[in-house]
């Protein structure tokens, strides 16, 4: 028989985020899968590990994901990273792919499920919790209330589309977009706050917009959100 592919998010960074079914998915798991290099370079790898010592213990699959936004490079990753998986379930073992926050949220994930699912293969997702609601908790932030509306977006762009509306525009991953989403949103009245590495060792967060530098890691999003009475 196959083995079956379970996309697990492991929170954004804080081991005790995971839910008790990441936990126990990965226990069970006979291999782990990671978006990276090596295991060690895997940031949902070392999260999980934390929660599970043991997990170190397991066979890994490091499949390689360049950090680029070139299309065809990216596709031919996620080819050979859903062959590799592919071989893995072919020989009846269950796999653990592991990935930060949630997998339905902007995650490889994504791209690698429809592949294998087109080939038959048994695919299924353990959800996690998205950093954007672990941020808003560290800064004491509700993200919607009542009738409000909640937009996440990825770019200033976009986020220049829905700022003036009513409600909260979260950017994720903003790196040198930072600075020009924190004029943006105080210039149509809307407070800002933000975090970098939200539940890790390294956490920064920024309670007001004029913390919130023009500049942050990979790992940071911005909210800007309605005064609230």
């Amino acid at each position: 028989m196959c083995g079956i592919l379970y996309g697990i998010g492991v929170g954004p960074g804080d081991p005790e985020l995971m839910t008790l079914k990441a936990v126990r998915l990965i226990r069970e798991a006979d291999v782990i899968a990671v978006p990276a290099e090596t295991a060690e370079a895997s940031a949902a790898y070392r999260i999980a590990r934390a929660a599970v010592p043991e997990m170190a213990r397991k066979e890994v699959l490091p499949l390689s994901m360049p950090m680029t936004r070139d299309r065809e490079a990216l596709k031919k990753a996620w080819c050979e990273a859903a062959e590799k998986l592919k071989h893995c379930l072919n020989q009846g073992k269950n796999a653990a792919f592991l990935t930060l926050g949630d997998p339905s949220l902007y995650s490889t994930f994504g791209y690698l499920r429809r592949m294998l699912q087109k080939d038959g293969c048994t695919v299924l997702t353990a959800p996690g919790v998205p950093s954007f609601c672990a941020a808003a908790a560290c800064l004491d932030l509700s993200l919607a209330e009542g009738d409000e509306t909640l937009h996440v977006v990825t770019s200033v762009e976009e986020a220049g589309h829905v700022m003036d509306l009513p409600g909260t525009v979260v950017l994720m991953k903003p790196s040198d977009g930072m600075g020009r989403f924190r004029d943006l949103a105080m210039g149509c009245g809307k407070e800002a706050s933000g975090a970098e590495d939200c539940g890790r060792e390294t956490e920064k967060v920024w309670r007001s917009a004029r913390e919130i530098p023009d500049r942050a890691g990979y790992f940071s999003l911005v909210i800007a959100s309605d005064a609230r009475v």
